[in-house]
């Protein structure tokens, strides 16, 4: 049977930063971010809720229907993103404009904020156009039953029909190795948060399919 997916919508959002907020907390970039489980515990969530209104706002948000699994895109033209939020500016300058901007809206306190999401946005590939798989969630008592990499082929298939390459940050080697089977190569340069664990860059190409024989 095939995972049912449908676009979200603002009626989602609240559902949308829980099933965030529970799947990363476990997570060594999260753990990075906000150390320490209670600090995580009552601080996180606010940093999903502001991916996701970004996402909402610029980008798309897949929802399976029984929602327990999401995915956040967005659509990079090239020379872009030049920041997190689509706003104006690009290069260091924009990275940094973003980043502090983003650490005063979270937690005006916590510099690693500031720091992960300067290093995303000065390494995001600038050259082409693609889909940016932002961030996949989901809820820890489904995960292992395909719901991600239903919800990541879903936009795959649209990427090949198009051409478009798809682009993303796995946070672990595990989630690495689960995306290359889907066609993601790593970029070969990894971004190692200070004191912190290491993300992987990862760039698909989109695959051309041959015409089937008359």
């Amino acid at each position: 049977m095939g995972v049912g997916i449908r676009p979200a919508g603002a009626d989602d959002r609240e559902l949308i930063v829980r099933l965030l907020d529970a799947a990363f907390q476990d997570d060594p970039v999260s753990g990075w971010v906000f150390p320490g489980e209670e600090y995580r515990r009552t601080t996180h969530h606010r940093l999903m809720a502001a991916f996701t209104d970004v996402v909402l706002a610029e980008g798309r948000i897949d929802l399976t229907e029984d929602g327990a699994a999401c995915a956040l895109w967005l659509s990079v033209p090239a020379d872009g993103p030049g920041t997190a939020d689509g706003a104006e500016g690009s290069g260091a300058s924009g990275a940094t404009d973003e980043a502090v901007r983003l650490r005063e809206a979270v937690d005006p306190a916590n510099p690693r904020v500031e720091e992960i999401t300067r290093l995303v946005v000065e390494s995001h590939p600038r050259d082409r156009a693609h889909e940016y798989l932002w961030m996949i969630g989901v809820a820890p008592d489904r995960q292992g039953e395909g719901l991600g990499g239903a919800l990541v082929r879903h936009v795959l298939g649209r990427c090949d029909r198009e051409g478009l390459p798809a682009y993303l940050e796995a946070s672990s080697a595990r989630s690495a190795k689960l995306y290359e089977r889907l066609g993601f190569a790593f970029t070969g340069r990894a971004l190692d948060l200070p004191d912190g664990p290491r993300m992987w860059p990862m760039w698909r190409e989109p695959r051309t399919r041959r015409p089937s024989a008359s």
